[in-house]
């Protein structure tokens, strides 16, 4: 796992472990597999969400799959979003970037929610997670 903030001082590298841990856990990943979480400003996900998706708007979790056998991809995390849409959800930072790290996570692994059953799927699996780490809404 590596995690790297580039927004501030701020230390969430324990919380996104913890996640993280539990992620690979529930979903019998090898921790063999290298995964990538980055902490981004605003502008740097929207240019990259632009960049890669064609969509110049911001957005609050982008994930990169990789194809080699012993990496998972790159998460990007927009920590200014995040705060906001912690503030305007009526929880927590922790919270948010708990559901932001498990949901780039499961994108990792090839989890999309692009039909209602995959939808469905992808968020059960987000919750358990969650829920087993104690991270409610």
């Amino acid at each position: 796992m590596n995690i790297y903030n580039e927004v501030n001082s701020e230390n969430y590298q324990p919380l996104i472990k913890k996640v993280l841990s539990k992620a690979y856990a529930m979903t019998d990943t090898p921790k063999t597999r290298d995964i990538t979480v980055v902490l981004v400003t605003d502008e740097k996900i929207r240019t990259i969400n632009h960049q890669f998706r064609g969509k110049n708007e911001t957005t609050d979790v982008l994930t990169f799959p990789s194809d080699a056998p012993d990496e998972l991809g790159d998460v990007l995390i927009a920590l200014f979003t995040a705060m906001k849409q912690a503030n305007d959800h009526g929880h927590t930072l922790e919270r948010e970037l708990a559901f932001l790290t498990v949901h780039g996570f499961l994108h990792a692994l090839g989890y999309d929610h692009d039909t209602k059953a995959n939808e469905t799927r992808m968020f059960d699996l987000q919750s358990r997670i969650l829920d087993a780490l104690k991270i409610f809404r």
